[in-house]
C-alpha cells in the first residue's frame, strides 16, 4: 500500500496568530494588568514600511527557494502522484502485453477513515481520470475538498487512474485506450451490479468519451469537467488557444520538439502555453499575491506548485496523434478519429447519461468547446431524443479552468451536487437539460435539502453554438502540408543529430524549469544566505496590518500593473485573431493530400 503525499510541516507562525497576538496584547506583558488611566491618546509607533518590505522580500525569495527544493525532491522520488489519500495499486499497465505508462489505484483511506468506514456498497464506484497535459496526476485529489474527497464523502468507492513521468517506447493513444478499457473492466468486475461512473478532467475527458463509446454497457454516467470535445468551437479573440496552433505552424512544431527531445515531448511546453494565455494571472498576480501576503499564502502556494511544476512527457507518437486528430484535425467531433486499425470513434455510440461541467470564465475549455459537439451531432432536440441520449450540462459563471478541479468551494457544491443527483439524472427522459443549483444560504458545505437541484429542458439551439468556419479546415490542410515537409526534409537530420544527452540538456534549460531551479541552493549558493536570514526573521516578525495606507498603496500599484498586463494581453489576442483571419481567411489554403510524399510532390509541382 502506498501512502498519501505527506503534508509539509511548517515552522512558520501564521499571520492570523501574529495578528491576534498583536491585537490582544498591544502593550508589553508586564503592563497588561495595570489599570489604564484617562489621558490623551498616544498612537503606538508604526513599523517602518521599508523594514516590512525587506522582510517580505527575503521571505518571498525563501518560498521560491523552498519551491525549487520541493521540485528537485519530487523528481528524485520519481514524481509519484500527489494524492492526499492513501491508495493501493490494482493494475499497472506497464506490465501489460501492450504496455502503457498508466496504473489503476484504489483509494483505501481518508485520514483516519478506511475504506469500510467511507464506502456505501449500494452506490456506484467512481473512476477519476486526470489529464495528461504536461503535468502529473493528482489534480482531482491533491486535497481533501476535491473530486475524490467528495465522492468518498458521498459513499462511493473511488478508483483513480494515474500515469508515470515517462511513456513507454513508441506508446500510442491506442495503447493508452486499451489500458483504460482494462481498468474499467476490472472495476466493473469488482462491482458487478453497479456500472462505474467515469469522471474525466480536462484532456482526460476525450479519453473517457472514447471509453464510453467503446465500452457500451460496461460503464455508467459520464461526467466531463472542463473537457474539450469540439476543438474548433469558440471565438478567436476571446479564446486564443483555438488559433494558437495555426499561428505556430501546426503539427510540425510539436513534431520537431518531440524529435529534439529524443522521441519525447516535454510537458513543460504545454504548461508554458497555459501561463502565456493569461500572463497577468499566471506570471504576475500569482507572485504578487505571494509577496504581499507571504505570511499567510506560502503554504497554499507551495502545495499547488508541487503539482504545477511536475512536468511529465508524452511520446512522439502520442503528441502527433493528439495534435493532428484533436487540436487541429477536430476529428473526435466529426467521428473520423481512428484509435487503431479498423477502429474509429463515433460519439453517437455513447448510450450513457452525460454530465458536462463548464465555466464561462474558462479560457482553456470554454463552454463552446465543451458543448459544441452536441449541436454538431444532433441538429435539434428531436434528433437527440430519438437517439435516446440524455445530456445534462452545468455552467459556472466565473470560475477559471483550474478552479473547476482545485477549488474547494466548487468541490463542496457543484461536484457534490452532481454526485448526489446521479439517480435523478438517470431517471430523466432522453433530451438536453441544464442543471441549476439553488443554494439560498450560499454555504458550499450544505447538503440536500439545504440546496436544491433542478433540471430545465433545453433545445439544442439554446446552446448558441455556431458552426466552425472554413478557416480551421484550411489550418488542418496547411498543417498536414507543413508536417509532411518537415518530416521529409528536416526531421531525419534532427533525429540523427539528437542524443539522450542533448535532449536532457534541452529539458533542463527550458524556461519553466530554470526559472524555478535558479532559486535552489543546489544551483545558486546565494540562496543559502536567504534561507539563513529568513529563519532569523520569522520568529519575531510582526507584519503590518492590512489597513496600513502604505500597504494599500502597494496593492493599488500591483492592481494597476495587472490591469496594464491584461490590456496588453487583450491587444495581443486581438492581433492574433486578425493575423489568423488574414492568413486563413477567404482565398487562402490548399487542399493537400495526406500522403507525405504526394504532398511534397504536389507542392513542388504547383510552385
Amino acid at each position: 500500500m502506498a501512502s498519501a503525499n505527506p503534508s509539509r510541516q511548517s515552522k512558520r507562525p501564521t499571520a492570523s496568530r501574529l495578528a491576534a497576538d498583536q491585537e490582544t496584547s498591544p502593550l508589553p506583558a508586564h503592563q497588561v494588568s495595570q489599570p489604564v488611566l484617562p489621558g490623551p491618546t498616544v498612537q503606538a509607533p508604526t513599523k517602518p514600511f521599508l523594514l516590512d518590505l525587506v522582510e517580505r522580500t527575503v521571505l518571498f525569495l525563501d518560498v521560491l527557494r523552498e519551491r525549487a527544493d520541493n521540485m528537485i525532491a519530487h523528481e528524485r522520488q520519481g514524481m509519484p502522484p500527489l494524492l492526499d489519500f492513501k491508495y493501493e495499486t490494482i493494475l499497472d499497465a506497464r506490465h501489460f502485453e501492450t504496455p502503457a505508462n498508466y496504473a489503476l489505484l484504489r483509494i483505501t483511506e481518508v485520514g483516519d477513515d478506511c475504506w469500510d468506514d467511507c464506502v456505501d456498497p449500494g452506490k456506484a464506484p467512481v473512476i477519476v481520470v486526470d489529464p495528461r497535459a504536461g503535468h502529473g496526476p493528482g489534480i482531482g485529489g491533491f486535497k481533501r475538498d476535491s473530486e475524490v474527497g467528495m465522492a468518498l464523502h458521498e459513499g462511493h468507492a473511488v478508483y483513480f487512474v494515474v500515469f508515470f513521468p515517462e511513456p513507454m517506447s513508441g506508446q500510442t493513444l491506442a495503447d493508452v485506450h486499451h489500458a483504460l478499457r482494462r481498468f474499467v473492466a476490472e472495476v466493473a468486475r469488482r462491482h458487478p451490479s453497479l456500472p462505474p461512473v467515469l469522471y474525466g478532467n480536462c484532456q482526460a475527458g476525450w479519453a473517457v468519451t472514447l471509453l464510453a463509446a467503446d465500452c457500451v454497457g460496461l460503464t455508467g454516467p459520464v461526467v466531463l469537467n472542463g473537457s474539450p470535445l469540439s476543438y474548433w468551437a469558440g471565438v478567436a479573440d476571446v479564446h486564443p488557444m483555438r488559433v494558437m496552433g495555426a499561428l505556430t505552424g501546426g503539427a510540425w512544431a510539436a513534431h520537431m520538439v518531440a524529435d529534439l527531445g529524443d522521441g519525447r515531448f516535454d510537458g513543460a511546453w504545454l504548461a508554458q502555453n497555459f501561463e502565456n494565455l493569461q500572463p497577468e494571472k499566471a506570471i504576475w498576480e500569482k507572485y504578487a499575491s505571494l509577496f504581499t501576503h507571504v505570511d499567510t499564502e506560502a503554504e497554499r502556494f507551495l502545495d499547488f506548485e508541487r503539482w504545477w511544476n511536475g512536468f511529465y512527457t508524452l511520446s512522439r507518437e502520442e503528441i502527433l496523434e493528439i495534435t493532428e486528430n484533436l487540436f487541429i484535425g477536430n476529428q473526435l467531433e466529426s467521428g473520423e478519429m481512428h484509435i487503431c486499425e479498423d477502429c474509429s470513434v463515433d460519439l453517437r455510440r455513447i448510450r450513457n447519461s452525460m454530465v458536462v461541467f463548464a465555466s464561462v470564465g474558462d479560457n482553456i475549455t470554454p463552454p463552446e468547446q465543451a458543448l459544441g459537439w452536441i449541436a454538431r451531432l444532433y441538429p435539434d432536440s428531436a434528433a437527440l431524443k430519438e437517439a435516446g441520449k440524455r445530456i445534462v450540462y452545468l455552467i459556472n459563471p466565473h470560475i477559471g479552468h483550474l478552479g473547476i478541479f482545485v477549488s474547494a468551494s466548487i468541490a463542496r457544491l457543484e461536484h457534490r451536487a452532481i454526485l448526489e443527483s446521479l439517480d435523478e439524472i438517470e431517471a430523466l427522459a432522453p433530451g438536453l437539460y441544464e442543471m441549476k443549483i439553488d443554494n439560498p444560504s450560499g454555504d458550499p458545505d450544505c447538503h440536500k435539502p439545504g440546496f436544491a437541484v433542478r433540471f430545465e429542458a433545453r433545445e439544442v439551439s439554446d446552446l448558441g453554438i455556431s458552426p466552425a468556419g472554413s478557416e480551421l479546415q484550411r489550418v488542418a490542410q496547411s498543417s498536414r502540408l507543413g508536417d509532411a515537409t518537415y518530416d521529409l526534409l528536416w526531421g531525419p537530420w534532427i533525429r540523427a543529430l539528437t542524443t539522450p544527452a542533448s535532449a536532457a540538456a534541452l529539458r533542463l534549460l527550458h524556461p519553466m524549469r530554470w526559472s524555478r531551479l535558479m532559486f535552489s541552493e543546489r544551483y545558486n549558493p546565494w540562496m543559502g544566505a536567504i534561507r539563513a536570514v529568513a529563519e532569523a526573521i520569522r520568529p519575531n516578525r510582526v507584519p503590518l496590518p492590512n489597513s496600513d495606507p502604505r500597504l494599500r498603496a502597494e496593492r493599488a500599484l500591483i492592481e494597476t500593473t495587472s490591469a496594464a498586463i491584461g490590456d496588453w494581453r487583450r491587444a495581443r489576442d486581438a492581433g492574433m485573431a486578425l493575423t489568423f483571419r488574414a492568413l486563413y481567411g477567404n482565398g487562402f489554403g490548399v487542399i493537400a493530400p495526406k500522403d507525405k510524399e504526394r504532398v511534397i510532390m504536389w507542392w513542388l509541382t504547383e510552385n
